[in-house]
Formats: structure tokens, sequence, C-alpha cells
């Protein structure tokens, strides 16, 4: 992994991930990139992008190293960092709805999206910092607008977050502290048709469900939680 990167803020970009990876290729750089607003940004799924009142829009770009069937984990990683990098700047608790949502009383706060090619890795981070009127599924975890100096400061705590957790390897993500803090465990969860219960998240990072054919891995996918009993 390179051991610098720069950083580039934006006021207005359609994509931070398409900038972060074009970017990255062209200086031969690991490359963070901040935005005020991103108005083209892509969810998981080729979901439609809502966009909050005010947002952290971040994507980091970077040859990683990991082998290619490690990279999922990048995501589970990531989440970690942004989890960290909130509790230390911000002072509030998150969690993590798996894979890759970030997640506060059931209501999405947040997302991460990870792309790769050959050994580029492209992650990006969004989180709702304050949004008077969400849709119902969503939250932000502010209650008033934030400095303009929040955004920058929470993108380069949850970078430097995974960069050491990068460093360290595949064999040593943090998996118990996802586990700890991921809402998808112990619910009923639905997927491609059927339901079980989520028990556990394996080392490769795949959901660990108690099925209707006993225990089973969900590599991806949508997973649906059913609500609290």
């Amino acid at each position: 992994m390179d051991t610098h990167y720069d950083i580039i803020r934006l006021p207005e970009v359609e994509s931070t991930q398409d900038v972060a990876t074009d970017e990255a290729i062209r200086r031969n750089r690991s490359m963070l990139v901040v935005a005020d607003r991103q108005v083209a940004g892509r969810g998981r799924q080729g979901r439609s992008w809502i966009e909050p009142d005010r947002g952290l829009y971040s994507s980091y770009a970077f040859r990683c190293g990991w082998p290619s069937e490690s990279l999922p984990l990048l995501a589970l990683g990531t989440a970690v960092a942004v989890r960290r990098a909130i509790r230390d700047v911000c002072g509030i608790d998150i969690a993590c709805k798996w894979p890759n949502d970030l997640i506060v009383d059931d209501r999405k706060v947040g997302g991460i999206l990870p792309d790769s090619s050959d050994d580029l890795v492209t992650i990006g981070c969004g989180v709702n910092l304050a949004w008077a009127d969400p849709p119902e599924f969503a939250a932000a975890i502010l209650s008033d607008p934030p400095d303009p100096a929040l955004a920058p400061a929470l993108a380069i705590a949850w970078v430097d977050e995974l960069r050491g957790i990068v460093e360290r390897g595949p064999d040593d993500w943090p998996r118990s502290e996802y586990e700890s803090a991921c809402v998808t465990l112990g619910r009923a969860v639905a997927w491609d048709g059927r339901s079980g219960r989520a028990v556990g998240i394996a080392p490769n990072g795949h959901l660990r469900v108690h099925g209707p054919d006993g225990m089973e891995d969900i590599v991806a996918g949508e997973v649906h939680l059913h609500p609290r009993n």
C-alpha cells in the first residue's frame, strides 16, 4: 500500500468515486476526494442517489496489495473505520448493517461503496450529517448543520483508520469489532425468497445464517431485516 495519499476537496462533484479513481490512475498515488455536494452519486445495486441537506461525500482510491479473494473484507473494515472516526470526531456511536450500511436506530445514516480494478481499490463513503426532513428509512447523525470543516476531518479520520486495518492484512481484520456493532446479527432476515436468523460473521466476511436447511453463509446480495420482536 502507498505510504502517503493526496487530498482533493471540491465544492461539487458528480461522483467522488469516479474522481478518486481517475486521479489515482493519473497521478499514480493514493487519493482521497472530499466534496461539499455530490449530485450524481450511486448507491449499491444501482440505486438512485438521494442527497441530504449536509453530508460527507468521500472516496479513497489506493493500491491495496490484498489477495483478490480478500477484497470483500474491505467494505466491512471500512464500516469499522468510519464508525471509529464518527465516535472519535463527533462522540456519536453508530451501528453497521451487513455488509455496507451505517445505521442509527434501524435507519440508514450512510453507506460504503467498494470498487476494484486489478490492484486499484476505490472505497466511497457517504454519511448523512444533517437532514431536516429525511425519508422514512433514513436519518442523519447530527441535529444541526455542522461546521464546514467537519466533513474533511471525518474523511481523513476514516481513511487513516482504514489504512491501519489494511496494513495489518486480511487475516487480522477487526471481525469481533464489526460483529459487536452489526445490527444484522441475532435478527430474522430474508434473502432470495428465503428466511432465517443471522448468527455471525465468517472470517471471510460472509454472513452466517441459520436457515431452513441448517447453517449457511451468504456471500453477497440483498438481506432484509425483519422487524424486532
